[in-house]
């Protein structure tokens, strides 16, 4: 087979991967634009779904409540494990090897299990459920991502700049404020962004930990879906999508995992 043939199909072979992931989420974009409530056809442009869902008190609701969510999350999640990730580049001791290890499970257990578990501890240390059990759940499955993050932006970082610093009179908060955390911007960008969009987009742990009547925007529309699937839970669905794709884009392009910036 020539190498002609080979790219070609390759390429094709990209392409039917891209429709298989997107084609869906295109459908479901466009079916939000369409005036009939039972997707009929031909097509008929409309904004009368988006329209229904803006006037909704509960869905508006529910969406801020998941911003703020993610937002708390984010800044805390951002802190730790930007404060870890130094730590760990910097210092030895004993079981480091075993605590960086015991970063990864969190991010391979499936939800389900992370969600069960975390809501039989809450309630066993007397939190429960509600937004500060949310809150704690949501920053236990986003720290990892910023740890990752962030120690991989740090891998290519030269350690005798700080040793530069240090050698001029700059004290230890100096020398972070003014040489590590400039180097390591893109990379708590990056791992915040995806804090963010990790708490955003959570289900399950929040459905878990949420209270009846507290709940986030996915929860919202979990719930929607099983009363009865309508063109609103469409536009509803497309924006977060439209939300957490932009946030991941963003994240991609501010984090190049120990690359050359």
């Amino acid at each position: 087979m020539s190498r002609a043939l080979l790219t070609l199909s390759g390429r094709v072979w990209l392409v039917l991967i891209l429709v298989f992931l997107y084609a869906p989420i295109a459908v479901m974009a466009a079916m939000s634009f369409n005036a009939s409530p039972f997707y009929q056809l031909p097509f008929e442009f409309s904004t009368v779904w988006y329209q229904k869902m803006a006037a909704n008190s509960q869905v508006l609701e529910a969406a801020l409540r998941s911003v703020l969510i993610a937002c708390v999350t984010t800044v805390i999640a951002t802190a730790l494990g930007t404060a870890a990730s130094i730590a760990l580049f910097r210092y030895e001791f004993p079981g480091k090897k075993v605590l960086q290890a015991l970063l990864f499970p969190p991010i391979a257990i499936p939800w389900l299990i992370t969600g069960t578990a975390m809501l039989i501890f809450f309630f066993s240390i007397g939190i429960g459920r509600g937004t500060p059990a949310v809150i704690l759940g949501h920053v236990a499955l986003a720290l990892p991502y910023v740890i990752v993050t962030v120690s991989a932006r740090l891998a290519s970082f030269d350690r005798t700049l700080e040793e530069a610093a240090r050698s001029m009179g700059a004290d230890t908060w100096t020398v972070v404020r003014r040489v590590t955390l400039p180097w390591i911007a893109p990379g708590v960008v990056a791992g915040a962004l995806f804090a963010f969009a990790v708490s955003f987009d959570q289900f399950v742990v929040s459905y878990f930990l949420s209270e009846p009547g507290d709940t986030t925007l996915p929860v919202l529309i979990y719930t929607a879906i099983r009363k009865g699937f309508t063109p609103e839970i469409n536009a509803i669905s497309t924006l977060i999508i439209t939300l957490s794709m932009a946030v991941m884009f963003l994240a991609a392009r501010y984090s190049k995992f120990g690359g050359d910036q």
